[in-house]
């Protein structure tokens, strides 16, 4: 999670994408939730890949810590300062890598079965995808054993698109891997990549079955976060998730779910949902707003909102529609 996230400003101009919230709750923190649900072991480390300190600051570290220690699991912080590519980004976190280990992207949100294969040495989950072009994807055996990965294939090799979840018997080999790379210096545009360490054990004989995922969601943009949020709401909602706080505060107002109310909100003759997130701390008046995120301590008056995005700290008064507003931002 070093990157800065570029595609998804103004938001991501005083918080790194992974600590966005998406249906109330942190991207990085609601995929490691979710995978330590799925894998049924117990995780005894997580480990962060980093970016600079100046921006992945001490506040991060905090929070990224907590997140881990309610799994009861120790948290390892790593600093990735290049933007050097994902394979350099996994040897940043070389110490970690050892025993069985889940790799993952902090971007990518999902919905899965998630089986680990207990004969295989790893595992790359997959979804099926219209355009697989615009993909990485693996191809198949007929034992139905990974064999290759194409990147952006320009001839139909499969549709099983790589999602950037991975998992490791023995994450060693993959570090062994790895180093080779780093060592014969392979890179791809100047970037070391996870795929070539991957091949790198292929090479060796190790077998890599696929995972498939049932929903494979982004987090790439304001309009795909937007989207992904509510698609979130919806599994949490058939889950039986609480959505809503029971400090909330509704006045006049109907929520039309699944929505995130988080605590303390404020709900002033207001008609919300579906599809949207509301943060803590925020007070929300003489609105109509659906399909959107609006974070913690913000203000947001007199609007009709579809497909909106507002920060933290933001005071918003006005009749536009479709906005995206970054932290500490007033309109008013």
């Amino acid at each position: 999670m070093a990157g800065r996230g570029s595609r998804l400003r103004p938001h991501t101009l005083t918080v790194p994408k992974p600590l966005v919230p998406v249906a109330g709750t942190p991207i990085v923190e609601q995929l490691i939730n979710d995978i330590a649900k799925l894998v049924k072991q117990p995780i005894t480390e997580v480990a962060y890949v980093l970016g600079d300190p100046a921006f992945f600051g001490d506040d991060v570290v905090s929070h990224l810590k907590s997140v881990a220690q309610k799994l009861g699991a120790k948290a390892s912080i790593y600093r990735q300062l290049e933007p050097l590519g994902t394979g350099h980004a996994i040897m940043c976190a070389a110490d970690s890598l050892d025993g069985p280990a889940v790799i993952a992207y902090a971007d990518t949100l999902i919905r899965a079965d998630f089986k680990i294969d207990p004969v295989a040495d790893a595992q790359i989950w997959v979804k099926k995808v219209d355009n697989p072009s615009a993909y990485g994807v693996v191809q198949l055996d007929a034992s139905g054993a990974i064999t290759e990965l194409v990147e952006k294939p320009t001839e139909f090799v499969s549709d099983l698109a790589v999602i950037g979840i991975y998992y490791f018997k023995n994450s060693a080999e993959l570090k062994e891997a790895l180093q080779t790379v780093l060592d014969e210096k392979l890179t791809h545009g100047g970037e070391y990549q996870i795929n070539d360490g991957i091949k790198g054990m292929m090479a060796k004989k190790k077998r890599f079955v696929p995972g498939e995922v049932n929903a494979w969601m982004d987090c790439g943009n304001k309009e795909i976060t937007v989207a992904t949020n509510t698609k979130m709401l919806q599994f949490l909602a058939e889950e039986g998730e609480m959505l809503v706080h029971p400090s909330a505060k509704l006045e006049n107002a109907t929520i039309i779910p699944p929505c995130f109310i988080g605590k303390d909100v404020v709900l002033n003759n207001a008609t919300i949902g579906p599809g949207v997130s509301i943060g803590e701390g925020t007070q929300i008046n003489n609105a109509t707003i659906k399909d959107s995120i609006i974070q913690q301590y913000s203000l947001v008056e007199n609007v009709t909102l579809e497909k909106a995005m507002i920060g933290n700290h933001v005071r918003y008064n006005g009749n536009h529609t479709r906005i995206s507003l970054g932290d500490y931002t007033e309109l008013i």
